[in-house]
């Protein structure tokens, strides 16, 4: 049988808990004093602790803390007739697990404690992922078993044997800069790494950021700046999003690869490139090639060698590696403590089919260690965390019962951005949020697919 422990000074209060609880079946005790509450919690062990915010010798808020050590896996669920959000948000910092204001609404009060014993069970069992202590977390933390990754993981080896150009495939938040900072680790060491995203510049900017300007190439060039070829000396370089280059700037850099020498903006000197060129992109470039959209020439001398990352749906069995190695991270970034994920949790983890990939998956892992209390990860947190977004659009529409034909990833592409523009009315700063995309990869998808005319709002 479960026991409630209620601390309230109150005598009318705990009588009447007691009695509803006693008609759910629970065991209570009760005490009208925290010092008497800290020692019910050392006898008794409560399943679940009911804890008024004002006390004769102390604060509800303040006794937290001494109520976890004496009961450290029981869940506090806080009850006060103040109504301010300081106190509330003091009460969850605190480390209660609900917070409930008087008159008390017996409905949310079982709703919660339901809530509270759920978890006070979870704690108790057996049947959990543990997470290793932390510990020092390089970039060469690549985690899977799976079969793919495993010969990911041999084929990264092979490349970073060597100074090829190599092309990294995959979806967004697969990984794919990860993989680039492995291959430089364990070719280039402690020269520089040169990242940039492609995506996230204007092509007039972009080309003096990857080859640099000399002073009076433009208005503002106040000074000779180097690009980020010159940057990485005879490191890396790693162009990531390449597949949204502009034709313009992607014949610059086919020079520039078969050259191996660029010249800055403005500028006549020819400076030499020694830089190991590392690419990603989430595009499929030979579609794109076929498309006209990307120069086959440049495509070949990308793909000397093409690593390919699955998507996490694909290997849903380095889920649970992956959870206990990102819990670990995220205990060191946010100084929490979560040792414990339920079994059935993972299960459910491993059940969803994470677009987002492995991003996805940390995104909603700190969102809810962030909301977690204690040791174990909640699954509730995790659920919210995971549940879509009302706002965001709904996926493509898929083809028609009976009909052959499938739409191309361009056609599916088009007609989301238009779904996008009419939701947020055709405003492009809301439209970029909504897509997970920059303004300049938006400008170039509207002219991509002749959605120019559509003339919102910019912010």
């Amino acid at each position: 049988m479960d026991r409630i422990l209620i601390v309230d000074d109150d005598r009318s209060t705990r009588e009447l808990l007691s009695m509803h609880l006693e008609e759910r079946g629970y065991g209570v005790v009760s005490a009208g004093t925290g010092a008497e509450g800290f020692r019910l919690a050392e006898e008794t062990s409560p399943s679940a602790i009911i804890l008024d915010m004002r006390l004769p010798d102390g604060s509800g808020i303040d006794l937290i803390p001494e109520l976890k050590k004496r009961a450290a896996e029981t869940p506090v669920l806080m009850i006060t007739a103040h109504h301010d959000m300081a106190t509330t948000i003091l009460a969850m910092k605190a480390g209660a697990f609900d917070y409930i204001h008087k008159p008390i609404d017996i409905e949310a009060l079982d709703v919660a404690l339901d809530r509270a014993l759920e978890v006070y069970r979870l704690s108790r069992g057996t049947d959990f992922l543990s997470v290793e202590p932390a510990r020092t977390i390089g970039i060469d933390d690549l985690v899977g078993s799976s079969p793919a990754m495993q010969q990911l993981f041999k084929d990264v080896g092979r490349v970073a044997a060597s100074r090829a150009t190599v092309l990294i495939q995959g979806e967004s938040g697969t990984g794919k800069e990860l993989i680039a900072r492995v291959i430089h680790s364990y070719s280039a060491g402690t020269k520089p790494f040169i990242g940039i995203n492609c995506s996230a510049i204007v092509d007039t900017l972009l080309e003096s950021e990857l080859f640099g300007h000399e002073k009076g190439a433009f208005t503002g060039a106040v000074a000779a700046k180097p690009g980020k070829f010159e940057l990485a000396e005879d490191g890396s370089i790693f162009l990531d999003e390449i597949g949204e280059l502009s034709q313009n700037l992607q014949a610059k850099l086919l020079r520039v690869l078969q050259e191996r020498e660029l010249e800055r903006v403005g500028g006549v000197k020819r400076i030499p490139v020694r830089a190991r060129i590392l690419a990603a992109t989430n595009r499929d470039l030979e579609q794109e090639v076929r498309a006209g959209r990307f120069r086959e020439d440049l495509y070949q001398r990308l793909k000397v060698v093409t690593l390919a990352i699955p998507p996490l749906r694909e290997r849903r069995e380095d889920i649970p590696p992956l959870v206990e190695h990102l819990l670990r991270k995220i205990n060191q970034r946010l100084h929490k403590n979560l040792r414990r994920v339920p079994r059935e949790t993972l299960e459910k983890l491993m059940a969803r089919p994470w677009p987002g990939n492995v991003r996805e998956l940390e995104n909603v892992l700190t969102r809810a260690a962030v909301l977690s209390q204690g040791d174990m990860l909640q699954e509730q947190h995790l659920l919210e965390a995971a549940r879509p977004d009302p706002g965001r659009p709904g996926p493509p529409a898929q083809p028609q019962p009976g009909s052959d034909r499938v739409p191309t990833l361009d056609e599916v592409e088009r007609a989301h951005i238009e779904r996008v523009f009419a939701m947020t009315k055709g405003h492009k700063g809301r439209a970029c949020r909504l897509l997970g995309i920059s303004r300049p990869t938006l400008e170039r998808k509207l002219k991509r697919y002749g959605l120019l005319r559509t003339n919102g709002p910019e912010e």
